[in-house]
């Protein structure tokens, strides 16, 4: 209830929600990969007799009781973030993330040019290997021109330029401690992959406090209004804009066809998911990455 990403996602579900008069219920664990609370919250909502949820997993420990949820006959749409057993959720609504990570990482590399001197810093949320961050971390790197050869977890490449993976649990602290983790290893870091918006600020604080705030490119994916001043201040180079509120109001209105006649959703031609779209979103475009200035990203972020 603290991610503004997630604060978004929640008032688009409920104003979704009291249009197509359902009855709504909210429940957020305390920290970004808070497990425990959301299955307590599925079972619940079992219990209760609900029609539908809409959840982002924090990791794929709920995977069982989501399960347990569509045995009860129960829509179960995963936003943002799918689970790794398929049988988990009926659909996921969701930003394309590996193509957000692809976005950035080719952003970043065309601005720098000659990457041969790179010394990339990534910044993930966690080690569990969640579906969002490891497609995010791969996808920058890929674009990038690093090779992967596991595009399923974080940290399979071997590529001298990455310095390291950190934690940064998604939010300021977590980017600041990370980055200086990292700044210790290699001070002449100078590019800084971060899951999201609040991390690169913690991130931008790090080299700041370190006189080195003009030394690397930063990226990050989210979109939100503050990012993109962010963006707009020279904070960050570039990020990767998603929308939160058209993923949770698609995911309304399929639990209210659902609840209405059973009609399910279906995905995106070509891919495993229903695509909710992501846009490159800086003032320094680079040829060949498609993007969208700061003016326009104003006019389409929340938060």
């Amino acid at each position: 209830n603290t991610n503004p990403f997630f604060v978004k996602m929640k008032e688009g579900a409920e104003a979704a929600a009291t249009t197509a008069g359902l009855d709504f219920q909210a429940y957020a664990g305390e920290k970004d990969g808070d497990a425990a609370p959301q299955i307590t919250a599925i079972e619940n909502c079992v219990a209760a007799g609900a029609k539908g949820i809409l959840i982002t997993p924090s990791n794929d420990s709920v995977g069982p009781a989501l399960k347990d949820a569509r045995a009860a006959g129960i829509l179960v749409i995963a936003l943002d973030t799918p689970l790794a057993d398929a049988e988990a959720q009926d659909i996921t609504f969701a930003t394309d993330n590996f193509e957000a990570g692809l976005l950035i990482g080719k952003w970043a590399a065309a601005t720098m040019g000659d990457t041969s001197g790179a010394k990339i810093a990534m910044l993930d949320i966690n080690k569990d290997n969640i579906s969002v961050d490891v497609q995010r971390d791969t996808g920058f790197l890929v674009g990038f021109g690093i090779e992967v050869p596991d595009l399923t977890v974080m940290g399979s490449e071997t590529d001298p330029r990455v310095i390291g993976h950190e934690s940064s649990d998604a939010n300021p602290e977590g980017g600041l401690r990370a980055m200086e983790t990292l700044l210790a290893k290699d001070p002449d870091i100078n590019v800084i992959y971060t899951i999201n918006e609040p991390a690169a600020e913690g991130a931008f604080q790090a080299m700041k406090n370190a006189g080195k705030e003009a030394q690397a490119i930063i990226v990050s994916v989210d979109g939100g209004c503050p990012g993109v001043a962010s963006v707009k201040s020279g904070v960050i180079g570039a990020t990767s804009q998603q929308y939160p509120l058209k993923m949770a109001g698609l995911g309304i209105d399929a639990i209210a066809a659902y609840a209405k006649d059973g009609t399910k959703p279906t995905v995106t031609e070509g891919l495993s998911f229903f695509n909710t779209g992501v846009n490159l979103v800086t003032d320094k475009p680079a040829e060949g990455v498609p993007s969208i200035d700061t003016t326009e990203g104003t006019a389409l972020c929340w938060g």
